[in-house]
């Protein structure tokens, strides 16, 4: 009798509202919960990234007839010695370098509080603060092989032999992990699977790029700033290939930084500094960096800063570094889902007439 009065929309509204009031007013414990199970995770993250960055290495050695498991150890010691000699030439100079650094930005916050009569003294505390804190971080990671990534008990070690052999396992069985995950996709629906293999191409290729034109700003602005006659000039060089992630900000924060140091050393390093600053921008930008990332992931400058811009004043640091791989997941489900969207507008608008 009373079946046909209950308003069952209503009480799904309802219900949906208090779902949300709950979420909401709780909203500390859920992100307490997340950052606990992404902390938990986190080398495992890393490992499938570093086995989806390496496997086409592995596939490239399989199809000149190497066994898979020659190719899979191959891969991971060549990169391991890689890393290593690149870190047993680089650390100990990257350490020299930031305590100059360190003293150099003193200088010049000095020299700008006595010029222009302000008081800058939180400013250079808090770079002090930074600073120091960096340069402890490595000198501890240097002398201990330890370093306070997520807590101050997890050893460096013990994670870099936890993404070590989970790496080795991902990139063993990449292909089956890729095979299942197609037949799930093909079963479910053709198009799903057409979709996810849409983004593995263009996440692919943006990771790709990343990673190449990174090593070529490591290199180009190490050996430029070392002609220069830059004190800093691998210091530099490093900031300038992890700034990449940042398109145009991350290389104006890099060049500004130069110019600052490059001030307190001489008239000359100022000008071939200032140089840099002027022409290797633009090589980047029209060049070099349209030829890396091809036309799959060339995406119009104004419309990158803007992403950046808003990824920054939503998510801080984190967001900035990815809100470029979030617009090509949206720019990319978008073209994909392009026909489907209009469709359902025009059926939106039939129903409405």
């Amino acid at each position: 009798m009373y079946r046909n009065r209950i308003n069952y929309k209503l009480l799904n509204f309802l219900i949906l509202m208090g779902l949300l009031y709950i979420i909401v007013t709780n909203i500390g414990t859920w992100f307490n919960i997340f950052m606990t199970i992404f902390r938990v995770c986190l080398p495992f993250i890393i490992a499938f990234g570093i086995a989806y960055a390496l496997s086409p290495f592995v596939r490239k050695l399989e199809e000149k007839g190497v066994r898979k498991s020659l190719a899979v150890t191959t891969v991971v010691l060549a990169t391991l010695v890689i890393i290593i000699a690149i870190l047993s030439i680089t650390l100990p100079l990257l350490y020299n370098q930031l305590v100059s650094f360190a003293s150099s930005i003193g200088t010049v916050i000095e020299d700008v509080g006595e010029k222009f009569n302000w008081d800058l003294t939180f400013v250079q505390e808090s770079v002090d603060s930074f600073l120091g804190n960096a340069i402890n971080g490595l000198a501890q990671l240097t002398r201990e092989g330890t370093f306070d990534f997520v807590g101050k008990t997890m050893s460096f070690l013990g994670n870099l032999v936890i993404v070590l052999v989970v790496t080795i396992y991902f990139l063993a069985y990449m292909d089956k992990i890729r095979m299942f995950f197609k037949k799930l996709l093909q079963s479910y629906r053709n198009k799903s699977y057409q979709y996810v293999k849409t983004l593995d191409r263009e996440f692919s290729n943006y990771l790709k790029g990343l990673g190449l034109f990174m090593v070529i700003q490591f290199f180009e602005y190490s050996i430029v700033f070392l002609i220069a006659g830059h004190p800093n000039w691998l210091l530099f060089g490093v900031l300038a290939s992890l700034t990449t992630i940042v398109p145009y900000f991350g290389g104006l924060f890099t060049n500004i930084l130069a110019l600052l140091t490059a001030s307190v050393v001489s008239p000359r390093v100022f000008i071939a500094t200032l140089i840099i600053c002027l022409i290797f921008p633009q090589l980047d930008g029209y060049l070099i960096s349209p030829k890396v990332y091809g036309k799959t992931n060339n995406i119009n400058p104004l419309v990158t800063i803007m992403v950046v811009s808003i990824g920054g004043t939503l998510g801080g640091f984190f967001g900035i570094v990815i809100a470029l791989p979030v617009y090509i997941l949206i720019s990319t489900s978008y073209r994909f889902f392009k026909s489907d969207i209009k469709k359902g507008m025009r059926k939106v608008k039939e129903q409405i007439k």
